[in-house]
Parts: C-alpha cells; structure tokens; sequence
C-alpha cells in the first residue's frame, strides 16, 4: 500500500505536516476559546479531542505521497473522532484537503476513486453534519433546513473536490511525463533496431559480392594450376585486386558505421560496369539490357539501391546459378526504374538459400518506397524490382542518412 519516495520527499512531508500542526492547532484552539486560554477548560470542546484530530489529519497528510490509502483512512478517523466531539470545522481541516489531493495524485486506481467517493460522501456528511448537529442556519421549517443542508452539502463537495480536481491534474500531467518517457525509449530501441539491419545489410552487400567472386576465382585458380599456369598466375591477380577492393570496402564502410550512413562516397550506376566486370571475372557472363537510358541524373538514393540490387542478384547468381548467363534488365522511366535479372538454378535451389540476401534487396527497394520480388520461376529464378523516381526516392534518401 506504499509506493516508492526518496527520504528527502518524506522527510519534507513530515516536515511540512508538522509545520501544518504548529499553525493550525493553535488557531483551532483559539477557534472555540476567543476569550482567553483559561476559559477552553470550561469549554465542552476538549483541547485533547482537537489535539488528537490533528495530529491524525496532519500525520495523514505527512504521508499522503508515500501510502495515499493509508493516509485516506487516517484522515478519515481524524475527522469521525472531531464529529464525535460535536466539534464544527477547525483550522486543522485543511490537512484533510492535502490528503484528498494525494489519493488523486499518486493513489493507485482503487485509492483514485476512493478519494473521489470520499469526496462525494463527506461532503454530504459534513452539510448534514453542520446543520443538524452544529446547528448552522438551521432553519425554522423542516423544507428550509433541507434547503439548507442541500446548500451546505454543495459547498463542502466544492471545497473537498477542488484539491482531488488538482490532484487529478497531476496524475495526467505524470502520465503524460511517462508516456512521453516510454516513447523516448521505444524510439530509440527502433533506432537502434534500425541500425544493427543497416549495419547488416551493409556488410552483406559489401562483403558477400567480392567473397563470391574471391571463391570463383580460387576454384578456377585451383583446377587450372596443373593444366594452364599462366592462366593460374593470371586468375590469383585477380583475387588479389578483387581482396583489396574488399578490403577499401570494408574500411569505408566501418568509417560510415563510425558516423552516418551518408558521409563518404556511395556506388552509383556509373560503378555497374566495374560490378559487371567482377561478375565476369569469376566466370558469369552478364548480358545486359538498359531501354530506355535513365532520364538524366537519378537521385543518389535510387543510384545507390539499383547498385546494391543488382550486386546482390548477381552475388546469387554466382554462388547458386548454372550455366554462364545472366540477363539483366534494367527499364529507366521518367518516374521510375524497373529492373530484372534472370538466371537458371539447379531444381534444388529455393529462395530460402540467398534469404539474408533477398531480404537486404527488398530493404533497399522499400527504404525509397518501391516493391521487390524474388522467386523462382521454372528453371529460372527471377528477382524484379520496382523503384520510383522522385519525391519519393528524395524522402527515402533523407532517411537513409
């Protein structure tokens, strides 16, 4: 029935209760007794009675943040024993209103709508209370005293409900604070989320293409050392360049990575022939088909993911096609590019052997708003994309930084 506070909030509250105390109970006491100090003896108001209410609606208050329920509960002794005594509302009242405020604040649910019943309640029971016990304006017909405790029953809800409405706007302002906290959070966990696939997608498009070709190379290395070593010598100068350009890669990527993903060069479709020299090096020969020509100079966004598209369909094409061809399409639009690259596959092959990669292809097609398919089709497997060109692709650039 508690809830966390910091000893310094506690201490405060009792701090402030019994400050409360020292300036209230006087004025109570002095309240019953105008006269002089001597007379309260002679009063029928116990100076006990009004020391005991007190120090309960005080001490209710003092830990109103730390136990709301609790403290509701003490509040409402401290006022049945100060009702019992006959006594008419005190100065010391005014810690009952502090402990309303609390159950709205910081009461869990149950205690939130007890503290507006309790609103609700007292109210009706202190009206009744004043007219009929106290005797304050009561009236000389039974229809004017029932005006009368209407009259006073509407007043003390006012004044009980106005801290609870208080407290009630804390609680949403609180609630607003954790939200908000709780958005922070989930942001950043999706920015993070975010970066380690970028990060992924990177180092697959950089690295997985120059591997593949490295493998072929070696393997035709391997087989022609016997029979052709010239050939050899040749095919291993080869691996060698295509390891070094890896290697550039590699390091331009992790100097991104060290920033953001925009700062440095980034492949554009002038790099195609270099790509499709690599792929022809590690024995695929590319038939390539652009109609129409681009339209102009694209966005570097939509430069950067047909580059990545296609280093990732011939990556595959590499390590899971058969035969020595490849058809690449690509279709350059005035609002859009479609590509297309086709290769044959043994019957064994699915789109689960190159998921990571197929995966990373339609990251790069979605992140500028278009589509990407990749499946198989006969004895073909096919990968077709869609990419936009324009407004578009500009926001799609302006994300990817």
């Amino acid at each position: 029935m508690t809830r966390p506070l910091s000893r310094a909030a506690l201490v405060l509250d009792i701090v402030g209760a019994f400050v409360l105390f020292a300036v209230v109970a006087p004025l109570s006491l002095v309240f019953y007794a105008p006269g002089s100090m001597s007379a309260i003896a002679s009063e029928s108001v116990s100076v006990s009675v009004v020391m005991i209410a007190g120090l309960l609606q005080c001490g209710a208050m003092a830990i109103g943040r730390l136990a709301p329920g609790i403290a509701l509960a003490i509040a409402w002794i401290g006022a049945l024993v100060q009702m019992t005594a006959g006594l008419a509302p005190l100065p010391i009242n005014v810690a009952i209103l502090g402990v309303l405020y609390a159950t709205a604040a910081w009461g869990t649910t149950r205690i939130f709508w007890a503290g507006l019943a309790s609103v609700l309640v007292g109210g009706f029971v202190a009206g009744a209370y004043m007219v009929y016990v106290n005797g304050l304006l009561a009236g000389v017909s039974a229809l004017s005293t029932a005006v009368n405790v209407v009259l006073f029953c509407i007043i003390s809800i006012l004044v009980l409900g106005a801290p609870w409405l208080g407290g009630f706007g804390w609680r949403m302002v609180l609630r607003w604070r954790a939200s908000r906290a709780a958005q922070s959070i989930a942001e950043l966990a999706a920015a993070e989320e975010q970066e380690r696939v970028r990060i992924a997608r990177d180092m697959h498009d950089v690295v997985a293409h120059s591997l593949a070709v490295i493998i072929a190379q070696s393997d035709g290395a391997r087989y022609a050392a016997a029979s052709a070593p010239d050939v050899a010598i040749e095919t291993l100068g080869t691996v060698s360049q295509t390891a070094r350009a890896a290697l550039s890669d590699v390091r331009m990527l992790l100097t991104q990575l060290r920033h953001r993903q925009g700062d440095g060069p980034q492949p554009t479709i002038a790099d195609l022939e270099q790509l499709f020299a690599h792929v022809r090096q590690a024995g695929l020969e590319p038939r390539v088909t652009v109609d129409p020509m681009p339209p102009g100079e694209p966005p570097a966004a939509v430069q950067l993911a047909v580059y990545r598209i296609l280093q990732e369909a011939l990556t595959n094409a590499i390590r899971h096609g058969v035969g020595d061809n490849v058809d690449v399409r690509m279709s350059w639009m005035a609002d859009r590019v479609d590509l297309e690259v086709r290769n044959s596959v043994a019957s064994t092959h699915t789109a689960a052997a190159g998921r990571h990669g197929i995966v990373g292809m339609r990251e790069r097609a979605q992140l500028i708003g278009g589509t990407l398919t990749a499946a198989r089709e006969g004895e073909e497997f096919v990968v077709r994309g869609t990419l936009p060109i324009g407004s578009t692709a500009l926001v799609g650039a302006r994300g990817e930084e």
